[in-house]
Formats: structure tokens, C-alpha cells, sequence
């Protein structure tokens, strides 16, 4: 992606959600979702134009669920 992607996920339930980017080194560069959220389908928009091209990774924590991936920055 190049500068921004967009981040999709579904609640399955009442849930306290943390979504989170980690550059390569596993260093937190940025938390996109720090609250509570109703069942549903979300769309997050991580904008990385002060960022530098590399790998990042996202960790998604919704109740007990975890959820990561990865995303290239192509600039």
C-alpha cells in the first residue's frame, strides 16, 4: 500500500478492541482502536505517509481473540 490501507475486521460480540500497527522490530509506531465496540463490521484507515517503506504488522485483540497480520509499505 502506498500512503494508506484500509483495515477490515467483524465483532462477533460486545467487545473491548485494541488494534495496533508494529514496525519490524515489534516496536508499537501506532494505535488505531483503543475502545469498546458493539457486534458489527469495521473499517480502520491506517495512513503511514510519516512512515517508511518496510513491514509492518497489525495485532488485533477483540475479548480473548487475537487476530495478526502484515502489510508492506511501498513508497
Amino acid at each position: 500500500f502506498n500512503p494508506t490501507t484500509t483495515i477490515t475486521y467483524d465483532i462477533a460480540q460486545h467487545s473491548f478492541v485494541r488494534l495496533s500497527v508494529y514496525d519490524l522490530l515489534g516496536k508499537q509506531i501506532s494505535t488505531l482502536v483503543n475502545e469498546e465496540k458493539r457486534p458489527g463490521k469495521y473499517e480502520v484507515i491506517w495512513d503511514a505517509s510519516d512512515f517508511p517503506s518496510g513491514i509492518y504488522y497489525y495485532r488485533l485483540k477483540a475479548g480473548n481473540n487475537l487476530l495478526s497480520g502484515n502489510m508492506i509499505l511501498l513508497k
